[in-house]
């Protein structure tokens, strides 16, 4: 069968486990149906000779040993959880494509001379649960039982009753980190519109951006909208204006890669006849250079609170997540160029804004990712789409990258 066909096929069918009535997909971390979706993806494992298994949190491995070199492990795989109501690409397709990559190279080259193995993490939405990354955190040896011990979902159901329920458990503390994993390759459809206004098939990423995520509350004065005069108020919603403006203007002056949102606000007391006197909003401000970005949310911190000042406000800063960038691995990134090279693909090296399962991994191992574009940038949406022939041609480049590593001397 053609590799489109396969491609085409094995999408529509895993999609179908989790689909939601509404045109999207909801596949919930140690839920029934992430469970048959695991248990599909071990089946089309094994349909293509790889020998399954499962850690002890639920992450699905498919293993074909190398001929000369089984002790070296060339690691390929994404995510198999999603958003709520979420697309029919984001993850699946990073597993989908691994397995069908080696499925190409069994049957064309046979047996490589370094292992391949291809896995399905157990989840990285924090869809479900309040955590994160829980699949590759648990194969990198970084999960804290403390972390999740007691934490529960939306319907009061425990985090723990329910991987139980699922037949999984923790990993045993003395588990040691693999020492035999060579290399990691995830691909993942951009979840952005770069490739496609730049009207090319494929992203080489070279580095995952850091992250700051800050909550605030900007503390004013609510009163009369109609008795107290302009100046004499402390409108928490004007001096949340000039943060908002003028943080945005240093970032579109300092230009690319540095981008800042700000995400949530909800005035108080939000009703149309008094000033507000209060105003809680978020800021996401991501950078793939970690000194850049320590400098620039150090310089927005300090002029929030100038402005605050200036208008008699109180402001509160929570930063409540502070990760740096992932640099790529420079070896692994340029064999992943050169495949693309050899395919004769449309590419460009770039970083990546979003967060993935690479930036756990590749502190401890070897690591690269592809992109493949997104139309119009949907993602996290019933609407995720990505052409056939770009999805086919991230295929390719995964192949050519995983030949490259597992077959050669």
């Amino acid at each position: 069968m053609a590799l489109e066909k396969r491609l085409e096929e094995n999408i529509s069918a895993l999609s179908k486990i989790g689909s939601d009535p509404t045109g999207g997909m909801t596949r919930l971390l140690y839920s029934d149906s992430w469970l048959e979706a695991q248990k599909f993806v071990e089946g089309r494992m094994k349909e293509i000779g790889l020998e399954t298994s499962f850690d002890e949190i639920g992450n699905l491995f498919g293993r074909v040993e190398g001929t000369k070199y089984p002790s070296k492990t060339i690691l390929s795989g994404s995510h198999i959880d999603t958003v709520v109501n979420g697309g029919t690409l984001d993850g699946q397709y990073g597993v989908i494509a691994a397995y069908l990559a080696v499925q190409q190279l069994l049957e064309t080259h046979g047996q490589p001379l370094r292992s391949l193995e291809v896995i399905s993490m157990a989840e990285e939405e924090g869809s479900r649960f309040p955590t994160v990354f829980w699949g590759s955190k648990n194969f990198v040896c970084e999960a804290s039982k403390e972390q999740v011990a007691t934490i529960e979902d939306s319907n009061g159901i425990k985090f723990v009753e329910e991987m139980h329920r699922q037949g999984f458990d923790f990993a045993s503390e003395d588990k040691v980190r693999r020492d035999d994993i060579e290399a990691f390759v995830e691909i993942h459809i951009e979840q952005g519109n770069v490739l496609e206004m730049e009207k090319l098939q494929v992203g080489v990423v070279n580095n995952i951006a850091g992250q700051k995520r800050y909550t605030f509350q900007l503390k004013g004065e609510a009163n009369h909208a109609g008795t107290t005069p302009m100046g004499y108020r402390h409108d928490a919603v004007y001096g949340f204006s000039k943060i908002c403006s003028g943080v945005i203007d240093r970032a579109l002056a300092e230009g690319d890669p540095l981008v800042v949102t700000f995400g949530k606000v909800e005035p108080k007391p939000n009703t149309v006849n008094v000033v507000p006197g209060e105003v809680l909003f978020t800021m996401d401000c991501r950078h793939t250079d970690a000194g850049a970005l320590n400098k620039f949310a150090a310089e927005a911190e300090a002029f929030m609170k100038e402005v605050a000042k200036e208008h008699g406000l109180e402001l509160e800063i929570d930063l409540w997540m502070d990760e740096s960038p992932v640099p790529m691995d420079e070896s692994i990134v340029a064999k992943v160029e050169q495949a693309a090279k050899n395919k004769n693909m449309k590419y460009k090296v770039m970083h990546s804004g979003a967060g993935h399962d690479s930036q756990v991994i590749a502190p401890h191992y070897p690591s690269a990712m592809i992109f493949v574009p997104s139309i119009n940038g949907i993602s996290h949406n019933p609407a995720e789409a990505t052409n056939l022939e770009d999805l086919v041609a991230g295929v390719e480049i995964l192949t050519e990258a995983l030949y490259e590593l597992a077959y050669k001397e």
